[in-house]
């Protein structure tokens, strides 16, 4: 059975302070809550605070990206030697760093077979974009995204990656996917690509979240799907309020 997952991308948001008060907030909301996992990622600036916080909880810790080589002259990136000692998660090929930053799909397999080799679990999103889902695209377009993700990966490692399915045009908008069909997405086309390259078993061990708009009031509808294993939250994410309702909804 796969254990629901839960994750907050605070994305750029919160100073130092204010991401360690959130942290303590979350810690103490779900210490006595059981059967799904539930990371933090708030930016590179509170990750080494938010580490203190959540030090001897149950409480995850994420950054939300990662570079694929471990020093040199690459000013302003974050290595995986320097996450390594701060986290367990990374956030990679998230829709914005496509979009505002030219991420590819090259990038982010590098960037997860660096990860898994320094002991951190890839969080890799997929997502298709408007005109995109509008033309039919969705199921070739999300397919390709997860075999470049896990291209030359082995099995082993193969299991360990977190996959985000996050239609780029409910990231933000207040619209969100039918839970039946990003279910089917999610079933046929993210499974069904890693059932193409490592078998049915492996696809089935692979967890799965569903983003785009989740809140306290539909989370429970794309829980109840059998291929959704969880959520990436942004927005909602950033107040314990919200954000408690979306973790008692994982269960």
């Amino acid at each position: 059975m796969r254990i629901p997952i839960i994750a907050g991308n605070w994305k750029m948001h919160k100073t130092t302070a204010e991401a360690v008060q959130l942290a303590r907030e979350v810690c103490d909301a779900v210490a006595d809550i059981k059967g799904v996992d539930v990371v933090l990622c708030p930016p590179f600036t509170a990750l080494a605070p938010v580490k203190e916080v959540v030090a001897k909880t149950k409480v995850g810790l994420g950054a939300q990206n990662m570079y694929w080589e471990e020093q040199g002259a690459f000013t302003g990136e974050i290595s995986p030697l320097m996450l390594a000692d701060l986290c367990s998660y990374v956030i990679l090929g998230h829709s914005e760093r496509r979009q505002f930053f030219g991420e590819t799909d090259e990038g982010v397999n590098k960037k997860a077979k660096v990860a898994l080799a320094h002991g951190l679990t890839p969080i890799v999103c997929v997502g298709e974009n408007l005109a995109q889902n509008e033309a039919g695209e969705t199921a070739a377009f999300v397919g390709q995204q997860v075999k470049a993700a896990f291209d030359g990966l082995s099995a082993e490692d193969a299991a360990r990656v977190i996959v985000a399915y996050e239609p780029i045009w409910a990231i933000g908008t207040g619209k969100n996917a039918d839970p039946a069909m990003a279910n089917s997405i999610i079933g046929l086309t993210v499974r069904g690509a890693i059932a193409q390259m490592y078998g049915e078993d492996i696809a089935q061990q692979v967890r799965v979240q569903y983003g785009g708009s989740v809140k306290p009031d539909n989370i429970q509808g794309f829980m109840a799907q059998p291929d959704i294993d969880g959520a990436l939250v942004g927005g909602a994410s950033l107040k314990v309020d919200n954000f408690l309702p979306l973790i008692k909804g994982a269960l």
